[in-house]
């Protein structure tokens, strides 16, 4: 089986594992708040409907769409003009609907995305918000979102999600992102590579880097997961890091593009 149709075949199994959870939601439900500030769990599933809408777009437009590639233009556009807002005002906008017709569009727009990620041609860059990326990067950053934004509609709903083998996916495009962390905050990067080995939620290893890397980070694949989606605190998890440089990666991970995020509270007492 194809690489890419492997992680085709991933997202399409993280947006139903999301959609379990909200499919027979009462209103009040999707009403309630998440732990992203003014943020309910209609605004997550608004975001992630607009992000894969806008995802649909720019790929299109890789596969030669023109139409597609000018209404992704005008996405970037309205992005410029305000950058510090253009995410919550377009969750705000959607996330008001009805929620069946929400549920709707989101589910009708994650199949328009998996079918132009298919019809990506070799090689093609598609345009993204950070750099851009190929069919197999957009797949494996889209995993990332939805899991993520899933988990705060867990927590909201006071679900406990069983970490599944997906988020291999999170882990490493955490892992691919250190030096884009860095360069959000206007740092230069260490130039050695980090050694990160991880346990998976069934027990084995997950690694990168060299085995005879200076600096480590070592500890659970989900504690990682959640911390580079900045869905936990670093003091929160169980994640070791070896080398003043892998700790200081770890207060500022950020597997996602747009602004430095502001991370979540502390919960467990030092």
């Amino acid at each position: 089986m194809a690489a890419l149709e492997v992680l085709l075949q991933d997202l399409r199994a993280e947006g139903d594992a999301l959609d379990a959870l909200v499919a027979d939601a009462d209103d009040a439900a999707w009403r309630t708040d998440t732990p992203a500030a003014g943020w309910t769990v209609a605004h997550q599933v608004a975001h992630l409907h607009w992000t894969d809408h806008v995802a649909a777009l720019t790929t299109a437009g890789a596969s030669g769409d023109e139409d597609a590639e000018a209404a992704f233009d005008a996405v970037i556009a309205d992005a410029m003009g305000s950058p510090d807002s253009f995410v919550d005002s377009a969750a705000d906008a959607l996330a008001g609907e009805q929620v069946s017709t929400l549920l709707s569009r989101w589910r009708l727009g994650r199949v328009q995305l998996l079918d132009v990620l298919t019809h990506v041609p070799d090689g093609a860059k598609i345009r993204w918000f950070g750099p851009p990326m190929s069919a197999m990067s957009m797949a494996t950053a889209r995993i990332m979102e939805t899991w993520a934004h899933g988990q705060d509609v867990a927590d909201a709903l006071g679900v406990v999600r069983e970490p599944t083998a997906r988020l291999r996916h999170v882990a490493h495009i955490g892992v691919r992102t250190r030096d884009f962390a860095y360069a959000l905050r206007g740092l230069t990067p260490p130039s050695a590579p980090f050694r990160v080995a991880l346990t998976a939620p069934d027990g084995s290893d997950w690694s990168w880097g060299p085995d005879d890397a200076e600096q480590s980070v070592t500890g659970s694949a989900l504690d990682f997961c959640l911390l580079v989606t900045q869905r936990v605190h670093r003091d929160d998890t169980d994640l070791v890091a070896v080398g003043d440089d892998a700790a200081t990666w770890l207060g500022l991970a950020q597997a996602f593009a747009g602004a430095p995020g502001g991370g979540r509270d502390v919960r467990v007492a030092s």
